[in-house]
């Protein structure tokens, strides 16, 4: 009983040296990424424009796949 004790224990070290080593990769390509974001300079107003014409997109979108379904169904 003590082995396998002994072995979850390794077994349990091993993986969270493992994720230790992921996380440190992970928290250097964040790092890097930071430095690559682009500072856009937006007015409110072209922002709320925006948001409209994706809303709108998004209402075509659903039309057009509703006018799909129902000319399938009276096929």
């Amino acid at each position: 009983m003590d082995e396998d004790l002994f072995d979850t224990l390794e077994q349990s070290i091993r993986i969270l040296e493992e994720n230790v080593d992921i996380l440190a990769n992970l928290e250097m390509d964040l790092e890097d990424t930071k430095e690559d974001e682009l500072e856009v300079d937006m007015k409110l107003y072209q922002l709320y424009d925006m948001a409209e014409d994706v809303s709108e997109s998004s209402k075509i979108k659903r039309a057009q796949l509703n006018l799909a379904r129902r000319q399938e169904e009276s096929l």
